[in-house]
Formats: C-alpha cells, sequence, structure tokens
C-alpha cells in the first residue's frame, strides 16, 4: 500500500457531496477514503472518534491515518463498498449500531477532541445556548427559556459516546456484515437522547417521540429530555445553519 500523506494521488475520484470537506477515493490494493476539512477541529474530532470506535470494535470505518495539523487538515479511512440504507429501513436498520455506539463510556462531556471539553452534560448544553445567542441575538429569549428549562431538568447522564449527525446517507449496509455509520467529525460525549433528537431534526419530524423506541434502556425522566434536546437542535439550526431553509424552518418551530 502506498504512503498516505495527506496528498491527493493521481488517479484518485472526488466523491464530494457539496459539504465544506472535499472527499476522494482513491483505488489500489486496499482502497481508502481521504478527507479534506474546512474546519481542523472537525479533522481532530473525527480521528479521535474513529480511534475509539476501533477499540470498540464498533460499526465504523477504519482510521488509516491523520494530520489535523496539516494544511489542509486530513484523515484517510478504510473504503466502505455499500450503498445508503433506503429511507423505508433507515430507523429500523439504525437501531443495531446505536446500540453499541450509546454504550460506549466518555471522560468528559463535549466533543472528543479539537473543542473545549465541559466537566458535566449540563455545562455543555449551556456553552451551546451562549454559542447560538452570541451568533443570533435576536433568539436570546428562546435561549434563555431553555435554559430555564434546563435548570428543572435532571440532565446530569453518564456522558456516552454520540454521533450527532445521524441522517440518511451516514448509514450503509455492505454487501456482507453489518451496518456501519459514516461521518464522524461531529461526534460527542453526552446523553444519548441527544442523538435522537437531532435525528428527529434532521428527519424533520413533528414529534421528536417517533424515535424514542431506538433508546437503549430509557428512564422516566426520557421524554422530557428529549424534548428540550429537540428544541435545542432546532435552535441551533436557527442560529447556525448555512442553509437558509434549515435556518427558517428552525426558526419557524421556536416558541
Amino acid at each position: 500500500m502506498a504512503v498516505i500523506d495527506g496528498r491527493v494521488p493521481d488517479g484518485a475520484r472526488e466523491i464530494t457531496t457539496g459539504q465544506a470537506n472535499r472527499v476522494w477515493h482513491i483505488d489500489g490494493p486496499v482502497p481508502y477514503v481521504l478527507k479534506h476539512y474546512g474546519d481542523p477541529a472537525r479533522a481532530a474530532n473525527e480521528a479521535a472518534a474513529l480511534a475509539l470506535l476501533a477499540q470498540h470494535q464498533a460499526p465504523a470505518p477504519k482510521l488509516l491515518g491523520a494530520d489535523p495539523q496539516a494544511t489542509p487538515a486530513w484523515t484517510a479511512q478504510s473504503a466502505v463498498h455499500a450503498e445508503p440504507v433506503t429511507a423505508g429501513q433507515f430507523l429500523h436498520r439504525l437501531a443495531a449500531p446505536l446500540a453499541v455506539i450509546h454504550r460506549i463510556p466518555g471522560p468528559h462531556a463535549g466533543r472528543l477532541a479539537g473543542a473545549p471539553r465541559h466537566r458535566t452534560w449540563r455545562d455543555y448544553l449551556y456553552n451551546r445556548l451562549d454559542t447560538y445567542t452570541a451568533a443570533a441575538p435576536d433568539l436570546a429569549p428562546a435561549a434563555a427559556a431553555h435554559r430555564r428549562e434546563l435548570d428543572a431538568t435532571d440532565a446530569d447522564t453518564e456522558p456516552k459516546l454520540l454521533h450527532h449527525d445521524l441522517q440518511p446517507g451516514h448509514l450503509v449496509r455492505p454487501t456482507s456484515g453489518k451496518s456501519l455509520l459514516l461521518d464522524w467529525e461531529l461526534a460527542a460525549f453526552g446523553d444519548p437522547l441527544s442523538d435522537l433528537a437531532r435525528l428527529a431534526v434532521r428527519l424533520d419530524l413533528p414529534d421528536p417521540t417517533g424515535v424514542l423506541h431506538l433508546a437503549h434502556r430509557p428512564d422516566p425522566d426520557a421524554v422530557r429530555r428529549l424534548c428540550l434536546y429537540w428544541r435545542i437542535h432546532q435552535l441551533a439550526d436557527a442560529a447556525l445553519s448555512t442553509d437558509p431553509v434549515v435556518r427558517q424552518r428552525g426558526r419557524a418551530r421556536l416558541p
């Protein structure tokens, strides 16, 4: 196998899908996927997530190399020969990989690498609400309402690994073997219900409890936390999304 150094070799086929990152498929005796990042922090985070997933034999590509300090920052991952799971099968096929991922414990809350760590999940959420208010000051009343609800909620659960970008296209099923989850650059440690809440936003569900069946052993307060996280993720879209359609949809759903 040729040395992987982050440079795009001759004959590489670009498979970028409109994100801020650029992605290539490289053929060879051992095919791999090369990813260049617009944000070095995301490269560091995805590399850390893939390394952790490998330790737990979790359903994800293998990390073959990475350099978040390079220009551009990059990772190299094993090529996955698979098709995205169809929309009709998505929630059904997602259950098994999530059951594995949401059992992996974390030493802190927040991103795995490339960002500040937080002592508790509540501290991480407070920080996110501050970020959304700074980006969109007109949304400060909504953020304050979410903060009050968070104050009244038992949200300090043991941090577990979250994909935090669950959506159709990120779950693939090889012709042989188990389904795999791709694109781990937004992975974090926190409450697994936040993963499901973000999924409900990405699926544009009017009620997040439609994905609660994916929760591993939900506790009596699960519905309340799920709905709170769902509203926080909508606020995130309203404040930070670069897609005007997504941003407007997030604003339309704010109280």
